[in-house]
């Protein structure tokens, strides 16, 4: 198996390192590509070491199987021909092809299957806040249509990069030290703050990250379901959180969701609220699955139900998604 990297160095580049290495993912010979900034950076894997390459248009995939993409939208549609001219899978982490009709959006506790057939050689990674959120509504799918959903992410700084967590701990710093604060890579402040605004804002009056729920839900999910979302950058380091409020066609009973979420493949309940037991994202980083707590009755509506869920950002939101998409291609003799 011929694997390559693109966008090496970013902090998806680097968990996509990491985890291919715990998981032991089948790979004889990786490739490491960035941009020039980037370039010549050495990483070591398995014991070996590894230079990061230019990426430039030519023949570089041939032969790659996969190839795992995250250097940012811009780039993925550049480089998109380049990569699968020669037969690679390419499993992009940006939004460039998430919508695109001929592009299959994979969740594997979701919509495995839908890998298979892709027309363009890419299958795209979903957003991160939706692939946390859907890996925990299928299992309540299966016992009730959802029919609504109103979730409120709350979205830590590895939303939006390896330097953008490095200015809130520069944040801080700062302000504990008297001095100016950097303000670079948000909108605003995000030490001591939070932002009600991921992304820009659309004619609709929501933002471009709340859109990606809307849409993103309805395709890996196969429904009709409306999201309607407000996602907020809040000042913790790693891991997003979501409260999250469904409304289903028939009553889903506390038990029943409960049992439901817990034997669900990618989801850990931690529900003990009396004893403050829930997910926090202090907790949640660094760990492979959804973690899902505080499941009630909405007493607003007969047939609603809300929970709150914090989830690794980078790794299930990101990275591990994309492997486990390549875990499922190789598992069934997909992958060319």
């Amino acid at each position: 198996m011929k694997v390559a990297i693109v966008g090496a160095s970013g902090a998806v580049g680097q968990e996509f390192l990491r985890i291919l290495d715990e998981r032991n993912f089948p790979i004889d010979e990786l490739l490491l590509f960035g941009s020039e900034r980037s370039a010549g950076t050495k990483y070591t894997f398995k014991g070996k070491e590894y230079t990061v390459k230019l990426l430039q248009h030519g023949d570089d995939f041939k032969g790659v199987d996969i190839a795992f993409t995250s250097a940012g939208a811009g780039t993925s549609k550049e480089f998109a021909a380049d990569i699968t001219k020669h037969g690679a899978v390419m499993i992009d982490n940006s939004s460039a092809f998430r919508m695109d009709a001929d592009v299959p959006l994979v969740v594997p506790e979701c919509n495995a299957e839908d890998a298979l057939v892709r027309p363009r050689g890419i299958i795209a990674n979903p957003n991160c806040t939706t692939i946390m959120m859907v890996v925990v509504l299928q299992p309540l799918e299966k016992i009730s249509h959802i029919k609504r959903i109103h979730v409120s992410s709350y979205q830590s700084a590895s939303g939006a990069g390896a330097a953008a967590m490095a200015e809130l701990e520069q944040q801080y710093k700062e302000l504990l030290s008297g001095q100016p604060v950097t303000v670079k890579k948000f909108p605003h402040q995000l030490a001591y703050n939070v932002i009600p605004q991921i992304d820009v804002f659309q004619p609709n009056g929501y933002t471009k990250e709340e859109m990606k729920m809307y849409n993103e839900t309805q395709k890996i999910m196969h429904t009709d379901a409306k999201c309607s979302a407000t996602c907020v950058r809040v000042s913790s380091l790693r891991s997003h959180s979501e409260s999250v409020w469904i409304e289903t066609e028939k009553p889903i009973s506390v038990a029943d969701a409960q049992k439901a979420i817990a034997s669900a493949p990618g989801c850990t309940l931690v529900d003990d609220p009396a004893n403050l037991v829930y997910p926090m994202p202090m907790d949640t980083a660094g760990k492979d699955d959804v973690f899902v707590g505080r499941v009630r009755k909405d007493i607003s509506d007969e047939n609603g139900l809300t929970l709150w869920l914090s989830g690794d950002q980078i790794r299930k939101g990101a990275a591990l998604n994309a492997v486990q998409i390549a875990e499922y291609l190789v598992k069934v003799g997909n992958v060319k």
